[in-house]
């Protein structure tokens, strides 16, 4: 049962920056460069998308992820609190109630948190792509609509759909590389986001990828995967001139950061599942220097008014 007392802001936010700590170096290192506000908002929504996380996948701040078999009673359970938390009725749980807290105080669009859910639906139900198009659709649920609320909550407005699109695009870059570093990991847990049509491409068998005498074409796909997270991450950097200063500081570093995975993935070659890829603090605390200076001339370097690439994927086919 949970209690009708409003939950103290303070904190929430002192336990979701617990969370992001745990579950995040990576963006925790980049969220110390928002100002203090944006800050506690950011570490809000995070602590949300990983509690949802890890309640579709039995984890604890991430980790080994073991397989469920109840997929679809943990999604119910992702639901049921949500739409508690974006009524504005306490949940009991202070993931869900800072980010009800958060989507009220930036007047973030409910879609985009559903459409996150149906991400985990996706997982709930053993889904695979079959396409690159079904992978990328996947992708904008999972990490591309968390980087449109990124935006709004940076003070973007939910009607500036160009910026919004470059958000997307940032989050569909860290999702492409999470996917070529994770392969193995998926594998053990039973999935597979390479699309069918790559794996046939490649003359790979089903449930056969993680196989040592076909590595050489695996790692070719995941060099496919970076390549592709080097171009939305690139079509994500035009959209930072919209941003504050700071925020903007954050967005590029959070974008080298995550986007060396991809590179080091692709890198690695046939080695790259041996151990899993992470940037060192000291290419971490590079790429924020890196980005800092980057701040003053970016709407120089990457005009927002720059069209997308053609080839790239849209919101409006999620």
């Amino acid at each position: 049962m949970t209690s009708n007392t409003p939950p103290d802001r303070a904190a929430l936010v002192a336990l979701a920056r617990e969370s992001i700590a745990r579950g995040s170096k990576s963006f925790a290192m980049a969220s110390k460069l928002f100002d203090p506000r944006t800050r506690e908002r950011a570490w809000l929504l995070y602590a949300w998308c990983r509690k949802c996380d890890d309640i579709a996948d039995g984890q604890d701040h991430g980790g080994t992820m073991r397989g469920v078999a109840d997929g679809q009673a943990r999604l119910s359970t992702i639901r049921v609190l949500t739409g508690a938390a974006l009524h504005g009725d306490p949940t009991g749980d202070p993931a869900f109630d800072g980010f009800g807290l958060v989507m009220r105080e930036c007047a973030i669009p409910q879609r985009y948190a559903h459409d996150l859910i149906e991400g985990f639906a996706l997982d709930a139900r053993e889904w695979r792509p079959r396409s690159e198009t079904d992978m990328l659709r996947y992708c904008y649920h999972v990490a591309g609509a968390v980087g449109c609320m990124m935006a709004i909550l940076m003070g973007v407005d939910p009607a500036d759909e160009a910026t919004l699109d470059r958000a997307c695009d940032l989050g569909l870059a860290f999702q492409l590389a999470n996917i070529a570093r994770d392969i193995s990991e998926d594998e053990a847990a039973d999935r597979c986001y390479l699309p069918e049509e790559w794996l046939v491409e490649m003359d790979i068998p089903p449930g056969e990828h993680m196989k040592p005498w076909v590595r050489s074409r695996l790692a070719i796909l995941a060099r496919r995967l970076a390549d592709m997270a080097a171009a939305y991450e690139q079509s994500a950097r035009h959209g930072t001139g919209a941003l504050p200063p700071r925020s903007a500081w954050a967005v590029l570093a959070a974008a080298g950061i995550y986007g060396g995975i991809a590179r080091e993935v692709a890198r690695r070659g046939e080695q790259a599942w041996d151990h899993r890829v992470a940037t060192p603090r000291g290419e971490k605390l590079g790429w924020l220097l890196r980005a800092g200076l980057q701040v003053p001339g970016r709407a120089r370097r990457w005009p927002a008014e720059m069209p997308r690439p053609a080839s790239l994927w849209t919101r409006s086919r999620s």
